[in-house]
């Protein structure tokens, strides 16, 4: 419609009684925070770190980082500090039991014990399977989860939009890991470079277990060069994934 000249609507938002100004906003224009563009666009977060909650993806990262000072020494970890986010204290702090993969991806705890105990984390690490290891709930135990202001406050800011968490575990004779923080998780624009080899593996992936390699690979070069995927004619495109 827009490359047809549609206009669109000019009054929808303020029309008299039926607009969205006083529908929705109690008589008050709409205000927009920033002005409109390809911010969204720009700060597509990718989960291309690990199957985890993303509140909890740089947590992973942090407990993978931790797992060989930590790993061999279970039995003397007296606690284990976690530094985060408001959001991730609201959403995936979860203690008591969990009942299934998906309760179990959501918590930020056990998430994090399992990139501790093992030096990794895979979808089978939620299955019941994995879940029955008594060293997880274990260290769940002996978590504090703990908002950090500037986490939260750098979690909003629109120029930032980090993704902040933190993790020192302390032993029975006083000893301690150094305090572990990582602000921006795989898959975030400021890790742009460091991700897009990650995720286009993680493309070719997904796509291998429903092509042939070579249909495959003629997906990944055309992803792979920007001129001729703008080139592309839309239904050549969308016959690339026709099985």
């Amino acid at each position: 419609m827009a490359l047809k000249g549609e206009p669109g609507y000019p009054t929808a938002l303020s029309a008299p009684t039926w607009g969205f100004h006083d529908v929705v906003n109690r008589g008050k224009p709409l205000t927009l925070g920033r002005p409109l563009g390809s911010y969204v666009m720009e700060h597509v977060l990718f989960k291309i770190g690990y199957p985890a909650e993303f509140h909890g993806q740089t947590a992973v990262e942090v407990a993978i980082r931790l797992h060989p000072q930590a790993a061999h020494r279970l039995d003397e970890i007296e606690r284990i500090r976690l530094e985060t986010q408001e959001s991730a204290v609201r959403i995936i702090d979860k203690r008591g039991p969990l009942r299934n993969p998906a309760d179990r991806d959501h918590c930020i705890q056990y998430m994090t014990a399992v990139g501790l105990l093992k030096g990794a984390l895979s979808a089978d690490d939620y299955e019941d399977q994995a879940a029955a290891d008594p060293r997880i709930d274990l260290l769940r135990e002996r978590m504090e989860v703990v908002e950090n202001p500037r986490y939260s406050h750098d979690y909003l800011d629109p120029d930032l939009r980090s993704v902040a968490n933190a993790v020192q575990v302390f032993f029975k004779d006083g000893t301690a890991t150094e305090l572990v923080a990582i602000e921006y998780p795989l898959g975030h624009p400021r890790r742009r470079e460091e991700g897009l080899p990650l995720l286009r593996e993680k493309f070719e992936d997904a796509v291998a277990t429903r092509f042939a390699p070579d249909r495959v690979e003629a997906l990944a070069v055309r992803f792979a060069d920007p001129v001729a995927l703008r080139a592309s004619a839309v239904h050549e495109l969308v016959n690339l994934f026709i099985p």
